[in-house]
């Protein structure tokens, strides 16, 4: 199926969003509750898959729907449509962590992504978006996304969101190593392995942890600064405790305005 031809516009910085502009009977497919809103004239409904094969029949959206449970995803994917006869109507989406969204026009790549698993947030209806399993076991073991990674493929443009700053790289035969929680996306003719990160003092204490990734071969890579397991970690660890207490940076004079407030 030929992938529908949207036109968009990213606002935003570090809270980003994407303006999808549908021309009439134009469709835009995206997780469920990434929308932030819509015009008049755009209707929604949720569905099994992601219609990209329209003789798909039952059997094979259970089966769709099934391969993304294994990634964490939601069964159902929404489906947004102009149905305007004459005017072009704008659908927004939003990232769900602050980071940057990034577009892929598929038409101009090799046709296939590879992301990880929470990566994907929208594209043109027509795109099929699936799974890949991880043949290498050292990578599924080790790579921090595990066996099952999000495959994107068709000829339309496609969204995909990360966490915080994001560079994106070519190879051109080289090799690149890459903390395992900042790969966010690849091409599928890149050679994608895992290495021990160094001896073992500094796997234990280079606090760079035991693994890294290695990319090599020929084609685009995307990385981001911040992986979003690194920043909920964080957050995490200078949170209150379940008693009140606090810990972390300026925790002393935390103490004083808690002594203060009668805590």
């Amino acid at each position: 199926m030929k992938c529908h031809e949207v036109d968009y516009e990213i606002v935003g910085d570090d809270m980003q969003m994407v303006l999808v502009e549908l021309d009439p009977q134009e469709t835009v497919i995206a997780e469920a509750g990434a929308m932030n809103f819509m015009e008049e004239e755009i209707q929604f409904e949720t569905r099994m898959g992601d219609g990209s094969q329209a003789d798909q029949g039952l059997m094979g959206k259970l089966f769709s729907a099934g391969k993304r449970a294994l990634t964490g995803e939601s069964i159902f994917m929404t489906h947004f449509s102009n149905q305007s006869r004459q005017q072009k109507r704008k659908v927004a989406f939003a990232a769900p962590f602050p980071g940057k969204i990034i577009p892929m026009n598929l038409g101009k790549m090799r046709g296939e992504i590879l992301c990880e698993k929470d990566a994907f947030l929208c594209a043109a209806l027509g795109t099929e978006v699936s799974i890949a399993f991880q043949r290498k076991l050292g990578a599924g073991f080790f790579g921090g996304e595990g066996f099952i990674l999000q495959r994107l493929r068709g000829d339309g443009m496609v969204f995909v969101h990360a966490c915080g700053t994001i560079v994106e790289r070519e190879l051109k035969g080289e090799t690149l190593r890459v903390d395992t929680g900042c790969l966010v996306a690849f091409e599928p003719t890149v050679n994608y392995d895992i290495q021990r990160a160094g001896n073992l003092k500094s796997m234990f204490f280079g606090g760079e942890g035991l693994f890294l990734a290695t990319l090599s071969g020929h084609g685009k890579v995307w990385l981001q600064s911040l992986p979003f397991s690194r920043l909920a970690d964080r957050i995490i660890a200078h949170a209150p405790s379940s008693g009140g207490s606090a810990k972390g940076e300026g925790s002393v004079l935390g103490g004083l305005g808690r002594m203060l407030d009668g805590d």
